[in-house]
């Protein structure tokens, strides 16, 4: 499966059509305390290994665009690069390594037998006297439950997850850092995790991967339909806890990873994934938004979702607002945990369809410790050009998002309002909201 890494998906198949209805939504952020943090990786892109033949659904997607013929020379992937670069100091690899090797086919997909190790060990050996620092080493890819082309028992898995440890220890005894082992990079499946966590035993497996593509194939009819529904959307959650759940009890020692993720798997679905319904803003999440994760409590419709972070390298938050209703224009007002309960004047709330119409509502949000400065906001709003959403064009604050006629980025610059006016977001659309005067005593 190609990596198509999908974290803001909002599509619709026709232009978006003026709101007819217009609703408040009240956001509370908890700024006292993170409720996760994520790494500097946790968006990344990736130059995928297919050639230009391979073909799914009738189409050959990939031309020049793999990592085995693509032109690394090309002025305007350095400029990609560069546009990345203050992202990262340098690459941390992480190998995978091939768990069928010296298996046999039993039955259908289900191979058994013992591993053989000795293609790994020798890679592991030629990476140590080259004297490259691997950061981690997979087992396998997409063998657990039921598998994908393959598949194998969760405790033959897990006695080859040892034998692949024990040599690992004695490789690496006198290197200072120590490679992670990964496992076991396949979709989740409750008991055959569950039992691999058991047989592995303690601090064998450092890391735990699933694979994730919740909207199914690339040549799926719903694929619209899907990512236009929150309670689709939504069902990830409860991936996500139950694999949580499978770790703390059967696995405390390890971490929890999303190892391979997408929208729809095979290349993706033409005219979705290649377009605005697929938006990567991968660029906006890395300047903005920072490790700590904060609880965001909303009395919102589902079709709002809201994530708020720690503002990165900078004071205050950042909120990231999704609206996947396509006739809905939300009123934002935005509180302080700390401060949620103190009375409040409230004007009306005028509705209709212009969207000058609006909320007005004073509210302590700001936390007694924030800044004596200018109390604005920044605001970088994501929409399809003339209004297509499934435009290959997104436009930042009513400006298309294009290259330079030099190649460069464009520049990423937001708008700014007094924290006193309304927060806007439009149908079918996605902002990033920078707070910097919001207390959260988390974040500093």
């Amino acid at each position: 499966m190609g990596f198509h890494l999908t974290l803001f998906l909002v599509l619709v198949s026709l232009p978006v059509i003026l709101a007819q209805e217009v609703r408040p939504a009240k956001i509370v952020v908890d700024g006292t305390k993170t409720v996760a943090e994520i790494d500097d990786n946790f968006i990344c892109a990736t130059v995928d290994w297919w050639p230009r033949d391979k073909c799914d659904y009738k189409q050959c997607p990939w031309g020049n665009a793999s990592v085995i013929n693509l032109d690394l020379s090309h002025p305007l992937l350095a400029k990609a690069i560069q546009g990345l670069s203050v992202c990262f100091d340098k690459a941390i690899v992480t190998f995978g390594l091939n768990a069928l090797y010296g298996r046999r086919k039993i039955k259908g997909i289900t191979w058994g037998g013992d591993w053989d190790s000795s293609n790994a060990e020798n890679l592991m050996k030629y990476t140590l006297s080259k004297g490259y620092q691997i950061d981690s080493w997979e087992f396998g890819n997409e063998l657990s439950g039921s598998g994908i082309g393959a598949r194998v028992g969760a405790e033959q898995y897990g006695k080859d997850v040892i034998k692949l440890k024990g040599f690992m220890n004695e490789l690496y005894k006198k290197s200072i850092l120590k490679p992670s082992l990964i496992a076991p990079g396949g979709f989740f499946h409750q008991e055959w995790y569950t039992k691999l966590l058991q047989v592995s035993g303690s601090s064998v497996v450092n890391v735990v991967t699933h694979h994730l593509y919740d909207l199914g194939a690339g040549d799926d009819p719903n694929l619209i339909s899907r990512i236009m529904d929150p309670s689709h959307l939504s069902k990830t959650t409860e991936i996500f806890s139950n694999l949580q759940k499978t770790v703390q009890k059967d696995g405390p020692w390890a971490s929890a990873w999303v190892g391979e993720s997408g929208g729809a798997y095979n290349s993706g679905g033409h005219n979705v994934s290649d377009t605005f319904v697929n938006s990567f803003c991968a660029l906006l999440w890395h300047r903005l938004m920072g490790k700590g994760v904060l609880a965001v409590d909303t009395s919102a419709s589902p079709y709002l979702h809201s994530y708020a972070h720690c503002s990165k390298g900078r004071a205050g938050i950042t909120l990231l607002l999704i609206n996947l209703s396509n006739h809905t224009d939300f009123i934002i007002n935005v509180e302080n945990h700390m401060n949620a309960n103190l009375p409040t004047n409230e004007r009306k709330i005028q509705t209709g369809s212009h969207l000058t119409r609006s909320l007005k509502k004073t509210v302590a949000w700001v936390g007694r410790k924030a800044s004596d400065g200018p109390l604005y906001r920044e605001e970088y709003h994501l929409t399809p050009k003339d209004g297509h959403l499934q435009s290959a064009t997104s436009v930042l604050n009513g400006i298309p998002l294009v290259l330079t006629d030099a190649g460069e980025v464009p520049k990423l610059n937001p708008i700014l309002n007094s924290v006193k006016s309304p927060l806007y977001i439009a149908p079918l659309s996605i902002a990033f909201v920078v707070l910097p005067n919001f207390d959260a005593p988390a974040c500093v």
